[in-house]
């Protein structure tokens, strides 16, 4: 017995040492940064590609064009954590996309000028930072003569904030290298604290990553298994000590945006910030906004000067006056009524107990006090106001939640996050006289996590061209990370406390709804000197950029009569101060219709296994038809002269909307400003062209069915069986051009003043 009971004894050591063996990663091999397949695009592509740009700016009357490049700043591969779990093919991912497969892919199937890596700096570990930098690196030494390379990478990395209240929040970011030099790279990339940080710090156990690698037993759980562990391995920086004399291999966190541009400066290397997703209710509080982002050094002028107001999470541009949550006198929330425009969530939560209240056959008058308490609850939860429901499913919410009368905007909207409440924003603490504001230009990238930039080029393949994902498929431990177990519906509410809650990480946001507003994602473009990576970046910091949806449209917007001009203009993106009526001129030519399959060059270039695996058999492939101009529209925005100033009275969309009759040239226009000079302030513009409707993945959103009053009956929302196309009208946003006025007494225009209408020139 005795025996027996050593036997059984040494079994049980041997089965525990597997099981930890194999969390740990032991069985396994990680992903690396992978091979890169291709070279450099042949010469007469990338030649044809600069003569199609300048042909048609000869065509529209553009005078010493630069040329316009396209890219992506913001692509992740599977260094980022949620990128990896969504790999695993359990839960219907596609297995591992290192950096190699990005630069392929950026290189061949969507023929960019230049993109950026931007993985979750959360989830970089030292050995992956050093194999992105190597990767980085070789994607660029293939790229031909850096003098006219086919395409320019750059590094770069997410700093990825997530608050609990508006007040903590700040939001995700992303970091863009200039150089690739030793001593232009950072050591480490500089994460941030916040929800994004407590899911990496709080993986599953290596107990439980044993068992699941041994139970299903494939290559991609036991590289799971070791790619949380390399990042459990990895010590959190002390926090005390600069950051150049940290060791290489710790993860440094930062609480605020001040922190990460100080640690910048402590770095002083060549770099960008781009705030993205600010609209995006997936994470982001109700109620965050700007605001707190205007003060002190929350804001680095010389750093943050570009926002994302496109990408696969999509549109988040427009402002309007809707909140998700109000608060009362004493700061505390309260949910706010719907209007014909807007339907907040925690009212549809109301709306949904008070019917299953009434379904089981309580009175009117105790269903609709549950009602009330329902939205009290919902509103306190935040941005898990869904919680509060017990048993939902994504269509009973309807539109809750969702912008109406805007095109294609990010789930969830978050107004007081969007571009045009930025620009009319002022800060006063400092200097009454003299407002803090922002200056941002506007770009577009993908966001996409399967390391594929730049995946708007053709609207098919919604699995892995966008974020869309096919929902609960099982009830497997993974599922149960993304997804919490099916419960059974009630008529009850049940509270949401941020401490005691047993949901954590994606389990807290509305997953497999936001599965139908994914899009394909859209373009940064700039007006470059050449295309090597010094005019590239030149380009970027001067702001002359502008961002797409995903088309490839030609965009010029200028100031024509700026003071001392002598016939030079101002572009998109400067600014100048004037005291005559300023005269714009805005210009724009469609992008390519597509044709299908690959170029032969592409084909020729990139092994058949390789081009199915990346591009899925489609690239970026123009025929020599452009798409029509249909509209080009001017929105004017006067900030803030004084903190009580409505913002929503500040912000004139559109402004001006012009028709076009592009017959394949394109459409120009020539427009001023008949109130700049009457109301003596200063005062920002910028265009969005528009292309004839086409069709486009997740495109119709909730897919509602209306009622006569604009009340969703029922929504449709996509059930993953294809790419859910619906039309929308490609664009194209520029950056706005700055206008301040040079002279008068300061005094501020009476607010009916403000009403005005453009002047046409032509």
């Amino acid at each position: 017995m005795a025996r027996i009971a050593i036997g059984l004894v040494a079994i049980a050591l041997i089965a525990l040492g597997v099981i930890y063996a194999a969390g740990a990663g032991r069985f396994g091999s990680q992903d690396g940064p992978g091979e890169i397949v291709g070279a450099r695009r042949s010469e007469g592509a990338v030649r044809a590609s600069q003569e199609a740009v300048s042909a048609a700016a000869d065509a529209i009357g553009v005078t010493r064009s630069k040329q316009i490049l396209f890219g992506d700043f913001h692509v992740h591969t599977t260094i980022s954590f949620d990128a990896f779990m969504t790999s695993l093919p359990s839960l219907g991912g596609e297995g591992a996309h290192p950096p190699a497969d990005a630069c392929d892919f950026a290189r061949y199937c969507s023929a960019l000028d230049f993109w950026s890596i931007n993985d979750h700096a959360e989830a970089i570990t030292g050995a992956a930072w050093q194999e992105t930098v190597a990767s980085i690196r070789k994607c660029n030494e293939l790229a031909g003569d850096p003098a006219n390379p086919d395409v320019v990478a750059y590094l770069g990395w997410e700093w990825t904030q997530v608050g609990t209240t508006p007040e903590d929040h700040y939001g995700h970011k992303n970091v863009v290298l200039a150089g690739l030099a030793d001593d232009e790279v950072p050591a480490r990339p500089i994460a941030a604290s916040g929800r994004t940080l407590s899911i990496r710090m709080n993986p599953p156990s290596v107990w439980a990553r044993g068992l699941l690698a041994l139970s299903i037993n494939t290559p991609r759980l036991h590289t799971f298994a070791g790619y949380f562990a390399e990042q459990e391995a990895q010590p959190v920086c002390p926090s005390d000590v600069p950051t150049r004399d940290l060791p290489a291999d710790c993860l440094e966190v930062t609480d605020t945006p001040a922190d990460l541009y100080r640690k910048l400066d402590e770095w002083d290397v060549d770099s960008i910030v781009i705030p993205h997703g600010t609209t995006w209710g997936f994470y982001t509080p109700p109620a965050s906004s700007w605001d707190k982002q205007l003060v002190g050094d929350m804001h680095d002028p010389d750093r943050q000067t570009l926002l994302e107001v496109y990408s696969g999470h999509g549109d988040s541009e427009p402002y309007r006056d809707f909140r998700a949550v109000r608060y009362d006198d004493d700061g505390d929330p309260y949910c706010p009524a719907p209007t014909n425009a807007y339907l907040p969530t925690c009212w549809r939560a109301g709306d949904i107990i008070e019917q299953r209240c009434r379904a089981e056959g309580d009175s009117e008058a105790e269903c609709a006090a549950r009602a009330e308490e329902t939205r009290q609850l919902a509103a306190e939860a935040g941005a898990a106001a869904h919680t509060v429901v017990v048993g939902e499913t994504p269509a009973d919410w309807l539109d809750a939640g969702q912008c109406r009368d805007c095109d294609q905007p990010a789930f969830n909207y978050r107004p007081g996050g969007s571009a045009q409440y930025l620009l009319a924003l002022g800060n006063f603490d400092e200097d009454p006289g003299n407002p803090a504001r922002f200056r941002l230009g506007f770009m577009s990238s993908s966001d996409n996590h399967y390391a594929r930039p730049g995946t708007g080029y053709k609207e098919r393949f919604r699995r892995g061209n966008t974020e869309s994902r096919a929902g609960r498929t099982s009830d497997s431990p993974l599922a149960r990370m993304f997804y919490p177990e099916p419960e059974v519906p009630s008529a009850e509410p049940r509270p949401f406390d941020e401490e005691t809650t047993e949901l954590s990480g994606f389990q807290l946001a509305e997953l497999e709804r936001q599965g139908s507003f994914f899009m394909t994602g859209g373009l940064i473009a700039v007006h470059a000197t050449g295309r090597d990576r010094d005019s590239i970046w030149q380009a970027v910091k001067r702001r002359e950029v502008y961002g797409t949806s995903g088309p490839r449209l030609l965009l010029w917007f200028d100031l024509l009569n700026p003071p001392g001009s002598r016939g030079t203009s101002v572009p998109m993106g400067g600014e100048t101060e004037m005291i005559d009526a300023p005269i714009f001129q805005a210009r724009a030519v469609g992008s390519f219709e597509q044709q299908p399959g690959c170029p032969d060059d592409v084909a020729s270039a990139l092994p058949a296994d390789s081009l199915e695996r990346l591009c899925k058999g489609e690239c970026y492939n123009p025929s020599d038809a452009r798409r029509p101009i249909t509209r080009i529209e001017v929105v004017r925005i006067r900030p803030q002269r004084h903190p009580d100033e409505d913002v929503d009275y500040l912000i004139d969309d559109p402004w001006q909307s012009f028709p076009c009759q592009d017959e394949g040239d394109g459409c120009a226009i020539t427009f001023t400003d008949p109130d700049y000079q009457p109301q003596r302030r200063d005062t920002v513009y910028y265009v969005r062209a528009y292309e004839a409707p086409a069709p486009a993945i997740n495109a119709a959103g909730a897919n509602c069915d209306y009622d006569e009053e604009g009340n969703c009956l029922e929504a449709k929302l996509c059930d993953g069986s294809g790419d859910c196309l619906a039309d929308h009208e490609p664009r194209a946003w520029s950056s706005p051009i700055w206008v301040d006025f040079g002279a008068g007494d300061g005094t501020a225009a009476a607010p009916t003043a403000l009403a005005g209408a453009g002047a046409p020139m032509r």
